[in-house]
């Protein structure tokens, strides 16, 4: 999830963390499945460090803080996720909405000013979703049990990142 590039103008960076932050928010859904939305539980601020791995095989630790607002219902939220390694950073908010498990959205990449859509679907306590930007896909993967969430991300191609593996908490 080679979809970064350290250059200062590499908007792929952006896009993958975005990637990321807009599937970990529709991870945390992991509520009965026909009662409530998957982003119940999602509320508040969440924190964590992960790694980016590069195609030359290089690897960079990254820092990351999301804020998520849901709606009553939980199928509905607002993201907003910034990133921080030694050599990059990244402001990306997103708006998701869960119907019938299918996610459907949108994001935004202030630093960068990029922006895309993201979709999938939500199931239990795992989310698998697409982002898509200008020039910029990426497989989304999200895990969540209880205040821990496990983020992977693969972009397919044109980018110098191969992976990006993030683990967040709550509070």
């Amino acid at each position: 999830m080679a979809f970064f590039s350290l250059k200062p103008s590499a908007s792929c960076l952006k896009k993958a963390v975005l990637a990321s932050g807009l599937l970990y928010i529709s991870a945390q859904g992991h509520a009965d499945p026909g009662s409530q939305g998957p982003f119940l539980g999602l509320s508040g601020s969440w924190s964590g460090a992960g790694t980016v791995t590069m195609t030359n095989g290089a690897i960079e630790r990254i820092r990351c803080k999301a804020t998520y607002a849901v709606n009553a219902t939980g199928n509905a939220v607002q993201q907003t996720l910034r990133c921080a390694s030694d050599s990059y950073r990244f402001e990306i908010s997103s708006n998701v909405i869960s119907e019938g498990g299918s996610l459907s959205g949108s994001w935004a990449e202030a630093t960068r000013g990029v922006s895309g859509n993201i979709s999938g679907r939500a199931s239990g306590a795992e989310i698998v979703a697409n982002v898509a930007g200008a020039g910029f896909t990426a497989r989304l993967d999200v895990w969540t049990q209880g205040e821990r969430q496990s983020v992977a991300i693969r972009p397919q191609g044109g980018t110098d990142v191969t992976a990006v593996a993030i683990a967040l908490r709550k509070g």
